[in-house]
């Protein structure tokens, strides 16, 4: 916009939306006195007029696009609320640290909140506004699924020619890749504004749970093993008593007395 005659050029011209639906007409635009840009004034397509911002539309030459207000809005919101927190937090910190005094510390912080709690309540309402456009949606390409529907049927029977169908498909599918386009940007706008206001909770990752498989004969082979290896290091104090009990010794036999007659004595 540095050279604001060629802006001129633009009027009567047509304005399209982001996915290159026709929205309007440019029909004048308003000046303040000094010959600054005010304002663009556009005839919609129901023959309403309207006075926008220079910011909600982009010029390039003779072509103009209407800016979505939704996606600037949430952009100004998304950038304004987490500065704000910021601020408030460091705010915080320079009181711990008794850089500043106690009332002038409060009396910053009631603005801070104040504007903060300001910007939460617009992002809600921006939050169920892009709810409603998703619908708006979904409405629509629902609409344009039943049109795709009835014309191929239409076709199928002979009451649509071949040109005629190709022509009237195409279109239909400009339309549903329009829609799909935008729901897709709305979506993230509602996630980014959600983000926003609660925050980003850290993510959990799901534990894998496995119901009790039935252990195959490999498995139990390994088992087995493990029980065995299991038996080997067991406490060794037990292994003490085990082998206590089967290095016991055994009972020694019962002597055996022999009496012996000596010989040339007095036998007994």
């Amino acid at each position: 916009m540095s050279n604001n005659s060629n802006l001129f050029l633009s009027i009567g011209k047509p304005i399209k939306d982001e996915y290159g639906r026709t929205v309007g007409k440019v029909a004048c635009f308003a000046l303040t006195p000094n010959g600054k840009f005010d304002g663009v004034f556009i005839e919609s397509n129901d023959g309403t007029f309207s006075k926008k911002p220079m910011d909600h539309l982009k010029f390039n030459g003779e072509e103009v696009t209407f800016a979505s207000t939704l996606k600037a809005q949430a952009n100004v919101l998304c950038d304004q609320i987490p500065l704000i927190w910021r601020k408030n937090q460091a705010l915080k910190e320079l009181a711990e640290k008794r850089k500043i005094s106690p009332d002038l510390y409060q009396e910053l912080r009631n603005n801070f909140e104040g504007v903060l709690n300001q910007l939460k309540e617009d992002a809600k309402n921006l939050t169920d506004e892009a709810g409603q456009e998703i619908s708006r949606c979904d409405q629509e390409i629902k609409t344009l699924g039943y049109a795709v529907v009835n014309l191929e049927l239409e076709h199928e029977i002979g009451q649509v020619d071949d040109e005629a169908y190709k022509s009237a498909f195409a279109l239909l599918q400009e339309n549903l890749k329009r829609a799909n386009m935008e729901k897709s940007d709305i979506l993230t706008i509602k996630s980014k504004l959600s983000n926003v206001l609660l925050g980003d909770a850290p993510k959990i990752e799901p534990k894998t749970i496995i119901d009790n498989p039935v252990p195959t004969k490999d498995a139990l082979k390994e088992i087995e093993k493990e029980t065995i290896a299991n038996k080997e290091t067991d406490d060794p104090s037990d292994e003490a008593t085990d082998e206590a009990d089967n290095e016991a010794p055994e009972l020694p036999e019962p002597p055996v007395v022999v009496y012996v007659k000596e010989v040339g004595k007095a036998g007994i």
